[in-house]
Order: structure tokens, then C-alpha cells, then sequence
């Protein structure tokens, strides 16, 4: 497909206030596409809202879309896919008022977990068609927007291993593959890290940038906090900066039951601190993720950018 406008692909609605920009991510999840474009038609259509669908063709279209459908004034734009989709559309309606909607069907859902939003089609459908607008924080690196967590090192070891193949094979099972991978041969580097014009020199597996406070898992009733407080972490105008610095093998399980307690204090193993700016560099260089996508190795410098989006939740 070549590269044409929103406005030449979408239908011309004329009056696009009233209508939702709804973008699929036809690799995202394991259901097949032209199904899941019929299950959304109906369900907005049974709920009387509107909608435009367009489905995502290369790596970026999404931050595109996202971006005409805001200027051209839709009431909102549905995410249907995961973190990265996410991520990609955020950066698109950047510095507008166009709120998001999240309809999950990524392979972790974390950022929709994160702030409550169902998992469940019908649900996740109703909130994208009656939820309220709420401002939350985003990070920017290089112009490109996260909504969940950037990483160096380790976990960006991990989503490179987690490849697409594995994860439609196995779901969230290839990120659990893919880490016990990595764990049996990481190696520490050395980091530098700036925040907010601290330093700090420190030997360790993984440095993560948090947006969002918890890492959940999908077979298991269990959360990894990367904040001592993962429920405002979304809306405080500051970044958690998590370093992983096991010694050895066995320091893993420690690393795990201290954050999982929400002990980040006392021990040199699991660091935390917050920054509004954080620059992260290693020696030798490290990759690096964004809400789950390789991007690169390090060095990176993130700025947290406070209620820079709008993401339609739950009325409670």
C-alpha cells in the first residue's frame, strides 16, 4: 500500500466532530483481521458513535494516522492493538485536545492495565465510546512519545528476543521465554546516568525510565511496581527511574520479592529515584526499548512531559 492521507483513506465523513478515528494494528494480538474490523463495526455501530476504521500498514503509520485524524478534528482516536500502537498514536496528536482510546489487544496491555482500562472487548468498547477525557504524563525521546517505559540493557534485551513470531505463537509466554534467555547470560555494564543534573555511575543488568508505575503479568494474579506509589505514577510530572543491579543468578529472586514489596530503599540491588530529564549511557553500549519496541542502543535522553495526552477512562 502506498503511503496516501487519512482524509483520502478514511471515508469523507465531512463532519469528522462526531466521529472516532479508529486505528488497527492488524499484527497486534492473535485474531484475525478481518473479523476483529467486523466485531468493531458492530459494536460502535449498536452503540449509535460514529466511527472511521483504518488499518496500520508499516512501522509509524499509526503516529500518521493519529496525526491527520487530530487535524481534521475527530472526536477522538481509538488505539486497537498494544503499547507500541499506543506509543505510535500519542505521538501523532501531540499538543492537540483529540483524547485517545484504548481497545486492547496487544500482547501485555500494560499501559491499559495500568490505568484501569477493561481487557474485555465489550467493555474496553464502551469506555472508547463513553469515557472521560483525563490528562496523564508522557515521555519523549527524539520527538517520539511513551506512554509506558523506556529501557536499557536487559529488558531491552528481552523485546528483542520476544520477537513477532513468538509472541503470535505464544502470546505472553514468548516474554517469559525470552527473559529466562536473557537472564542465563546477562552481563552488567557500566551506566552513567543523568537526572535532572544528578550523576550517578553505577554497575548494573538494566536502567528503566517508568511512565507508568507496574508491570503486570498475564498468567498470574502478580504486579512488579516500578514506583512506591504505581498509582500516581501517571500523573505526577516525573519519571521513576528503576535500576536492576543484581550480582549474581541467585540475587534475581531478591530483586523480584523487593519490588513486588515495594522496597526500593536499602539495598544497592533495586535503585529508584525520579527525574523529570534523565540521560542514560553505558559503557560499552546497551539496547534500548520504548513501550516495548527496539530502539536503538544507548545513549538516550528522555524528558517527561506533564498531562501532554488525553486518554479516555472509565467513569467511576
Amino acid at each position: 500500500m502506498n503511503k496516501v492521507s487519512v482524509s483520502t483513506t478514511l471515508q469523507a465523513a465531512g463532519n469528522f466532530a462526531g466521529r472516532t478515528c479508529i486505528i488497527v494494528n492488524p499484527n497486534a494480538g492473535m485474531e484475525e483481521t478481518d473479523r476483529l474490523l467486523r466485531k468493531l463495526g458492530g459494536a460502535f455501530a449498536a452503540r449509535g458513535a460514529a466511527f472511521d476504521l483504518i488499518t496500520t500498514e508499516y512501522a509509524g503509520h499509526a503516529t500518521e494516522i493519529a496525526r491527520e485524524a487530530a487535524q481534521l478534528g475527530y472526536r477522538a482516536v481509538c488505539i486497537v492493538g498494544g503499547d507500541g500502537t499506543l506509543a505510535e498514536a500519542a505521538t501523532g496528536v501531540a499538543g492537540t485536545t483529540v483524547p485517545i482510546a484504548i481497545i486492547p489487544r496487544g500482547t501485555a496491555n500494560q499501559v491499559a492495565r495500568n490505568l484501569n482500562i477493561p481487557v474485555a472487548f465489550e467493555a474496553a468498547v464502551d469506555v472508547a465510546v463513553f469515557g472521560r477525557a483525563t490528562p496523564i504524563d508522557m515521555g519523549r525521546i527524539n520527538g517520539r512519545s511513551f506512554a509506558l517505559v523506556a529501557g536499557a540493557g536487559f529488558d531491552a534485551a528481552i523485546m528483542a528476543s520476544a520477537t513477532r513470531e513468538l509472541k503470535e505463537r505464544w502470546g505472553f509466554a514468548a516474554y517469559i521465554y525470552a527473559a529466562v534467555k536473557e537472564a542465563l547470560t546477562v552481563a552488567p555494564a557500566r551506566f552513567h546516568i543523568t537526572a535532572d543534573g544528578r550523576e550517578f555511575d553505577v554497575s548494573a543488568v538494566t536502567v528503566m525510565i517508568a511512565n507508568v508505575g507496574e508491570l503486570f503479568t498475564s498468567y498470574l494474579p502478580l504486579r512488579f511496581p516500578l514506583s512506591p506509589k504505581p498509582l500516581s505514577s501517571w500523573n505526577d510530572g516525573l519519571f521513576d527511574v528503576v535500576i536492576v543491579a543484581p550480582k549474581k543468578l541467585p540475587d534475581w529472586a531478591s530483586v523480584l520479592w523487593n519490588a513486588t514489596a515495594h522496597r526500593f530503599g536499602g539495598t544497592d540491588q533495586l535503585i529508584h529515584l525520579q527525574a523529570r530529564e534523565v540521560t542514560i549511557a553505558a559503557d560499552p553500549p546497551v539496547p534500548v526499548q520504548i513501550d516495548g519496541d527496539p530502539a536503538g542502543t544507548t545513549p538516550i535522553t528522555a524528558v517527561a512531559v506533564e498531562k501532554a495526552a488525553r486518554i479516555l477512562l472509565p467513569n467511576v
